[in-house]
Formats: C-alpha cells, sequence, structure tokens
C-alpha cells in the first residue's frame, strides 16, 4: 500500500457539521491516527486546531495527542473558484478526505474530481440529490478505475435509512434464506433543535442552481441506480398518492418525508450496487410517521406548498433574511434532549400470499448534527482499516454507505446509535 502523509484529512472543519466532526476524531479515534485540518483560512483552522487540543487534556502531550495538523491551502481554494492544482496536491497527501464544506453543489465537485483522479478515498454529508447524480454520471468509472472509494451523503441524509435497511435485508438473508422485496421505512420519532445555517443555504442554494427539470429527474426513485430498476415496482394507491398517507403494520400511520427523496435514491444505489445482497425485485420507500390521519394530510400538503414556493426566486430572497449564517446553529444547550428514531418493515421476496417479515429499529440520543460528525468519522476508519473489504463488495466508485456493512454498524454501535431486527409475526 502506498504511503501517505496522512491517513485522514477533514475539509472544512470551521464549519458547523465540520465542527462536530473534529471532535468525534478527537474523544474517539485511534491516538496514532495521522490526520489534519484543511480549508481557506489559516487563522480560523489553527483556532480550531487550539480549541481540538483542549478538549482533551489528557492528550496534550504531543507523544500522545493526536497528530492534528493544520494544512494551509491558497485563499481562493474553497471559494466558487477551486483551484484544481491544490486540490489534488492535497489528494495526494492523504489516504481519505472527509468533506464538510456546502452546498456540495457549487464547492465540492472539484474535491470529487481530485479524489477520483488520484485514487484518494472521500466521504461527505450531502443530501443534494441533483449533485449526488451529477458527480456519478461523471466521476463513477474514474474514480472505479483508479481504486477510489467515494461515498457522499454519509450524515443524517441518509446514512441511517440506508444502514437500517441494509441491516433488514441481512437478516432476511440470515434467517429467511431468500432475498427481501421491499423496505419500508419512516422516521418514527425525531426532536430537533432545528437546522444550521449551513443546512439551510444549501436547501436554498440547491433551488437556486437547479432547473426544475433538474429537480425532476433527480426526484425519481432510481436516479442514482447502478442499473434499471425492478420490472415490478409496487404501485401505490390513489388514495395515498392524493393524501400522503398510508398505515403500515408494525409502523403506523405514515406521511410524506421531508427527506425522502434522498434517501431512497441512496438506497436504491445500494441494492443496485449489490443486487446478489438485495435480490433483484426490492424496492425501498421511505416516511414520516404522523400521529394520525389529519396531521399526516396537512404536513404532505404543507411541504408540498413550501417546495413550491422556493421554486420562486423572491421567496429564497425573503426566506434568506430569517434563517442561520453558514457555519451556525443551534446552541449546543438547547439540543440536549434531541434524538432520532427510525423504524423499517422488511418484506422477503416468498411466493406465498403471507410473506415473512422483519422489523427493524435505529435509535440515536443526541443533534443530528453531532450523528453527521459522528458518521463520517466512524465510516472513515471502516474504510481505512478494510479498505481492501469495502472495495470487493462495493466494486469501488462513487457508492453508499450501505457497502460498509456490518463493520460500520459495530462502530456506531460503540458510540451511541442502536441498529436491531427481528423477525415478527405475521
Amino acid at each position: 500500500m502506498e504511503s501517505k502523509e496522512y491517513d485522514l484529512v477533514v475539509l472544512g472543519p470551521t464549519g458547523y457539521t465540520g465542527r462536530f466532526c473534529a471532535e468525534h476524531i478527537v474523544k474517539n479515534l485511534p491516538t496514532n491516527l495521522k490526520w489534519a485540518l484543511a480549508g481557506r483560512s489559516l487563522q480560523k483552522l489553527e483556532t480550531i486546531a487550539k480549541e481540538l487540543k483542549s478538549l482533551n487534556p489528557d492528550r496534550a502531550d504531543p507523544a500522545t495527542y493526536l497528530s492534528c495538523t493544520v494544512v494551509n491551502l491558497l485563499e481562493d481554494v474553497l471559494a466558487v473558484q477551486l483551484n484544481r492544482e491544490e486540490l489534488h496536491a492535497l489528494a495526494q497527501k492523504t489516504r481519505l478526505i472527509i468533506n464538510c464544506v456546502g452546498p456540495y453543489c457549487l464547492y465540492s465537485t472539484p474535491v470529487v474530481e481530485a479524489c477520483a483522479s488520484n485514487g484518494t478515498h472521500y466521504v461527505d454529508a450531502t443530501g443534494e440529490t441533483p449533485w449526488v447524480k451529477n458527480i456519478v454520471d461523471e466521476y463513477h468509472e474514474t474514480a472505479k478505475s483508479n481504486g477510489a472509494i467515494i461515498i457522499p451523503s454519509v450524515g443524517i441524509e441518509s446514512a441511517p435509512a440506508d444502514m437500517l435497511a441494509w441491516a433488514t435485508v441481512k437478516r432476511v438473508r440470515e434467517d429467511l434464506s431468500c432475498h427481501t422485496r421491499e423496505v419500508i421505512s419512516a422516521i418514527h420519532d425525531i426532536k430537533s433543535s432545528g437546522a444550521s445555517g449551513g443546512t439551510l443555504s444549501t436547501v436554498l442554494t440547491v433551488f437556486d442552481s437547479m432547473s426544475v427539470s433538474d429537480l425532476l429527474k433527480s426526484a425519481s426513485p432510481f436516479a442514482l441506480a447502478a442499473s434499471p430498476p425492478p420490472k415490478n415496482v409496487p404501485s401505490e394507491p390513489l388514495l395515498a398518492k392524493l393524501s400522503g398517507i398510508r398505515s403500515v403494520r408494525d409502523i403506523g400511520t405514515l406521511t410524506t418525508s421531508p427527506s425522502g427523496l434522498a434517501d431512497i435514491t441512496i438506497v436504491h444505489r445500494s441494492s443496485t450496487l449489490m443486487p446478489e445482497f438485495y435480490g433483484p425485485q426490492f424496492y425501498f420507500r421511505q416516511f414520516l410517521r404522523a400521529r394520525n390521519a389529519i396531521t399526516g394530510i396537512l404536513f404532505h400538503y404543507a411541504f408540498l406548498i413550501a417546495i413550491t414556493l422556493l421554486i420562486l426566486p423572491p421567496v429564497r430572497t425573503l426566506v434568506r433574511k430569517y434563517v442561520y449564517s453558514p457555519g451556525t446553529g443551534p446552541r449546543l444547550e438547547d439540543s440536549v434532549n434531541d434524538h432520532i428514531e427510525y423504524r423499517a418493515v422488511a418484506t422477503a421476496d416468498q411466493d406465498t400470499s403471507k410473506p415473512k417479515r422483519v422489523l427493524g429499529k435505529l435509535r440515536y440520543q443526541g443533534t443530528m448534527y453531532a450523528f453527521t460528525g459522528m458518521s463520517l468519522a466512524e465510516a472513515a476508519m471502516v474504510i481505512l482499516e478494510n479498505e481492501e473489504k469495502v472495495k470487493k463488495v462495493s466494486r469501488g466508485g462513487i457508492v453508499t454507505t450501505a457497502t460498509l456493512g456490518q463493520e460500520f454498524l459495530d462502530r456506531w454501535e460503540k458510540v451511541g446509535c442502536h441498529v436491531e431486527t427481528q423477525i415478527v409475526d405475521n
């Protein structure tokens, strides 16, 4: 294996999510990890590095403290006019880049290009499906040919849905010895202190930079699929389409999920990258649990109206006046009770009127941004420690968190994200 100066580099640690990721590395990853902070402002990076060092006084001694080096890039590297030469130089120095710089559609295409071209592994926290589609179309084959593992959407969008679906499919395979026909997943319970300025800015920027046509193309459930969709995709009843609600056994009354589009496309990329694992007829749907039918209908239409309004430039201009600025977000003291729980039901692909089912649950106590920072860091460690296995399973290129498999779930478990599955009675 070619020796690199760093095991990993965190790009954009001064942002809201990037800070959580860097803090998780300091508190939880091995002390012999060779890692670096990279960004536009040397002064901000040095400030972050000092603050990170103070988080763990027991590691203050340079002999035992994490090797946290500040990489000073040229001033315009993280601006819109990205410097290809500097990004390629950075990619050549490290085995993996954790990219926390958003909006990704504005700033991160050159980062992916540099990693794909140099065989450098990469993870990010994007939820921007149109951008992910663009980089898959443009750089998947380049990354694959150079041995790079590139995994977008490793944060709250869309790792929980992707990994819970994988876990339920795994249980179907192990206990029922067959493929999975369908997984229906839902955010069962959530308490969040709010979105960061970066997240809100990203939503607005996606609408600024993408045409309605591009947005509609990325809304297809199989927009990111690595192969054609199944021939017999289950259809939604007309009433469910109109009202936005449906009732699913073991999960409850469900409505439209704001993260559904991103999650569905990622899970279908997983299933088509690993068809031998999921099965040829696999289909995935993602929802949000509603208290009752009335609240579900109201939420569904409120969401559709909000999306429609955001298409209008004057509305986006108005919204920008009332949101957090990028790099900021909810106060930590307001996030102490934040949590999230997903549930999913997998139906076995069995030729019977009552196929067996698996119920899966995923729970995390903490802010969604802490989850994202944790998930990015732990995904990076799975790749670094199991590089050849991940390459074999994923076949390389632009892939998904599901290709990280049980090793990823095991690392999540150790830092507070719990996933469990069980066979349920018909």
